[in-house]
């Protein structure tokens, strides 16, 4: 069953993967220009811009992978990241 937190996260994932197309479109470059200078594949960037890191699994990429997005989208890490950011506790 899913929880409150695993919706807010999706949420919060397809959010990020929002800004990351915002960004994007800033800069005028393609999808695959970004992966290429961020070291990761087209593929996987495609799913981050649809807010998923596999199909049907929201975006949860590795905190580096986010630093060299922006560094490639040459903003910084507050600006990709959504406002609201999801209680994701489990009652603890």
């Amino acid at each position: 069953m899913r929880t409150d937190a695993d919706r807010a996260w999706d949420d919060f994932a397809r959010e990020l993967g929002r800004n990351l197309v915002r960004a994007r479109h800033a800069t005028g470059w393609s999808q695959e220009r970004v992966a290429h200078m961020a070291g990761i594949s087209s593929y996987t960037y495609q799913k981050f811009e649809k807010g998923e890191s596999r199909p049907g699994t929201p975006l949860n990429p590795r905190l580096v992978t986010l630093l060299s997005l922006c560094q490639v989208l040459g903003i910084g890490l507050e600006d990709l990241l959504p406002d609201l950011v999801p209680d994701l506790t489990h009652g603890g």
